[in-house]
């Protein structure tokens, strides 16, 4: 019999209810409003009290309302028909809604039940299979779509009937498994699974080395992510953090896209489904919403949704992973789903850590980024979740508390610095503060010298160190004046700002200059790193200024151009004659 409770204190969405049994952490119940039936989950749980966090507004809820308990943890539904799809946290299809607004207690199926899938067979009577091997699979949106044993099972199993190959919906039954006792257990193609808990159906979850190319090159090139990597971009309102998420979002070698707007404002929410249904896929040609999920969640929507959506987004994010796919991760903001832990936090009256925020915020962190990762398959196959989230700290400060915890685990830091953008160079990543850790590591290394380089990450190194020096040396010119400073102090200076114009900025609108590909971003580091490597010949600095201009403008002009076209090869004979009036030596 399920358990039943009654509303004892309500505190916005913290509803405290007294229970008349058994009842666990994270559990769903919903509690009777008016007739409304209102979705809550279980987050503490002390003697006969369960305290629960709405997902929906409590407008109306009055002590000894009823509340039913379902006997589950919040879970999403997985199977086909997911891509495309626009969910909002709780997964419920936003399409199916109806109005402008949702309507409290409206919660709609996720999956499309009357669709025919074409199901192909992968496997046949009296194989052995286990949670997660492969059974089928059908198209979804030109992506292999398998069908798997349900994740919760646990054993060994043998297949005892599966059904050919043709056209099938997602309830019907796809095959009939046994397990070693002589149960039965019959597979369609959907499961569930609760949000909260990490999907491990895998062999091996090995550290990430493999470059994930994004076609950014202040990313690819000085700051790589790899594929399984972790990131995130912290930055203040108007440094371009949605711009750089679509290009990345648009540019990464990934299977699949998912989208998590996390307490965003309606207004970035509004941007994300007008823009990318448009944006064209420069992988296959098609749209590249026929690849991409989006859970939206605005900031007018109460606060537990939005710890929802993140955990929704992961889960979906981590089945497509078990499929041998590589699925890339957005979220934005996470600092807003830290904002929703602290409110629930101060509303349970919780000891507080810094800035009001919980004070296990760090572990909460730390295991959410510890979700993503590459991992090898049961069956030899592999897959990988690339998460990467933003950060939207408060008037731009990167010593807040979630920005500082998120750097404690995330790999790759890309800091957007207001400066930068206001100087209009875009991407707005500060190179000296911004750092990627897979860089260090040995297996990074050694698959970036056989794939692309033996110097890449020497050349890495030295872009840094002369972005550092030029930095020191503007600070040095703004204050004593540009004669105030030797000449070679003015090419040292040049040198970084070469780098900073040829490599570090770019178009994301423009349609050649959005996508570098990696053997072009070799070419022109090379090329940049022997001009920074020369000595040259100069009177005075204003010489060294317009002749840099001259450089800077004719490497742009190559930026602009086809990869090795007539008119590409054109700018770069103009750059050999332009070196050749000043260099000293090459």
């Amino acid at each position: 019999m399920a358990t039943k409770g009654i509303v004892k204190g309500i505190v916005s969405n913290l509803v405290t209810l007294e229970v008349d049994g058994p009842v666990s952490q994270n559990e769903i119940c919903y509690i009777s409003v008016g007739g409304v039936k209102l979705m809550s989950e279980v987050i503490k749980v002390i003697g006969k009290n369960a305290f629960v966090q709405v997902f929906e507004s409590t407008r109306g809820m009055r002590v000894g309302d009823e509340a039913v308990f379902e006997g589950h943890m919040l879970e999403v539904t997985l199977g086909p028909g997911m891509l495309s799809r626009n969910y909002d946290g709780l997964q419920n299809d936003l399409d199916k809604m109806d109005g402008v607004f949702l309507k409290r207690g409206d919660y709609t199926y996720a999956l499309n039940n009357d669709q025919l899938w074409e199901f192909k067979p992968l496997a046949a009577v009296g194989d052995k299979v286990e949670a997660g091997s492969w059974l089928g699979e059908v198209n979804e949106n030109l992506q292999p779509h398998k069908i798997m044993v349900p994740f919760v099972l646990e054993g060994s199993f043998t297949i005892k009937s599966i059904v050919g190959a043709g056209s099938y919906k997602i309830e019907d039954t796809i095959a009939v498994i046994t397990d070693e006792e002589g149960n039965d257990t019959v597979v369609t193609m959907i499961q569930k699974w609760p949000v909260k808990k990490a999907l491990t159906c895998y062999k091996l979850k090995p550290r990430p080395y493999k470059l994930l190319e994004t076609g950014v090159r202040i990313i690819d090139t000085v700051n790589p992510i790899v594929e399984g990597g972790t990131g995130f971009i912290p930055g203040p309102f108007g440094t371009g953090k949605t711009v750089l998420q679509h290009a990345i979002s648009k540019q990464a070698e990934a299977d699949i896209v998912i989208i998590a707007a996390c307490g965003e404002r309606a207004n970035e929410v509004v941007e994300i489904f007008a823009e990318f249904p448009h944006l064209v896929d420069p992988h296959t040609g098609r749209k590249l919403m026929e690849r991409t999920i989006i859970i939206a969640n605005t900031s007018n929507m109460p606060v537990a949704a939005r710890e929802a959506s993140v955990y929704t987004a992961m889960t979906i994010a981590e089945y497509y992973r078990s499929m041998g796919l590589k699925v890339l991760l957005m979220a934005d903001s996470t600092s807003r789903w830290a904002q929703a832990l602290r409110e629930m936090s101060n509303r349970l009256e919780e000891l507080p850590g810094p800035d009001a925020f919980p004070m296990d915020l760090s572990a909460i962190v730390a295991n959410f980024y510890a979700r993503a990762g590459f991992v090898e398959l049961k069956n030899g196959a592999s897959g990988s979740v690339t998460f990467i989230g933003t950060v939207s700290p408060a008037g731009g400060n990167l010593k807040e508390p979630v920005t500082e915890n998120t750097k404690k685990v995330a790999r790759c830091f890309y800091a957007l610095e207001q400066e930068r953008a206001d100087r209009k160079r875009y991407p707005a990543v500060n190179p000296i503060d911004s750092y990627s850790k897979y860089l260090e590591y040995p297996e990074f290394q050694e698959y970036i010298a056989k794939h692309i380089s033996p110097n890449w990450i020497e050349m890495v190194d030295e872009i840094k160190t002369r972005m550092l020096r030029g930095k020191e040396i503007a600070e040095q010119i703004n204050i004593l004046g540009d004669d105030g400073v030797p000449v070679e102090y003015h090419i040292t200076f040049w040198k970084s700002e070469l780098i900073d114009f040829v490599i570090l900025q770019q178009d994301a609108f423009d349609a050649i200059d959005a996508v570098t590909p990696l053997n072009r971003q070799e070419f022109m580091m090379d090329r940049v790193s022997r001009i920074c490597r020369s000595d040259f010949r100069f009177d005075g600095f204003t010489e060294v200024m317009d002749y840099f201009k001259k450089l800077i403008n004719v490497f742009k002009q190559m930026n602009y151009s086809e990869w090795e076209s007539a008119e590409f090869k054109k700018f770069n004979e103009q750059l050999d004659e332009i070196l050749a009036e000043r260099i000293v030596n090459n």
